[in-house]
């Protein structure tokens, strides 16, 4: 007779050592499935990230001395989706006289409505003008434009050697894919992208 609960046992079977081949197969099919799984999880990771940011290598002069070529650069795809374009922001755009060809990434300058002229070597957006440390040279050419409601001007900040606004005209909003935030190759020359355009005191 069995006293107390505390005495109970249940039976177990004790389990069989498996064969050699057995043991590969399991080891072979574990192997496989992490292999699976791995490939999964990474397929969904590269897609997700490719959603909502691209990497692009910055291929000419024209942002000097912001971007130099060779530059890789980290865009948020979604960055206009959820917001709207700040002056100052760097976006990629698909080049509005040819969307095929590469895109292209500038400096936003004007935002829609907003009327630029350039003299003298100043930019003014709405008779206002803008400080611009950023820039490689003041630019030698002058004009007044006025963006769109559904545009941006743009240009670039090596302004004398840069293809934008100034010679091609507005990029739609629909051709924007996304703002540059950060250049994180090479190395040493990683930083964040700020916007940093401001209106000179007193104008």
């Amino acid at each position: 007779m069995i006293n107390g609960m505390d005495n109970l046992r249940s039976e177990t079977q004790p389990e069989l050592p498996l064969s050699e081949g057995e043991s590969n197969k399991k080891n072979f099919r574990q192997t496989l499935l992490d292999i699976v799984e791995t490939i999964l999880l990474s397929l969904v990771l590269y897609f997700g990230i490719n959603a909502v940011s691209a990497r692009i290598k910055v291929e000419s002069i024209s942002m000097q001395p912001t971007l130099k070529a060779g530059y890789y650069v980290i865009v948020n795809r979604l960055a206009y989706k959820l917001g709207t374009p700040t002056r100052g922001d760097i976006i990629i755009f698909h080049y509005p006289p040819d969307p095929q060809r590469e895109p292209y990434i500038k400096r936003v300058i004007g935002l829609p409505s907003d009327t630029v002229r350039i003299t003298g070597g100043k930019v003014y957006v709405n008779d206002q003008m803008l400080i611009e440390p950023y820039i490689a040279a003041s630019p030698d050419y002058d004009g007044t434009w006025i963006v769109p409601s559904d545009s941006l001007f743009v240009l670039g900040d090596n302004r004398n050697r840069s293809s934008d606004s100034h010679s091609w005209g507005m990029v739609p909003l629909e051709n924007v894919i996304g703002k540059a935030l950060v250049v994180y190759w090479p190395p040493d020359a990683w930083k964040v992208l700020e916007t940093n355009v401001a209106v000179a005191a007193g104008e």
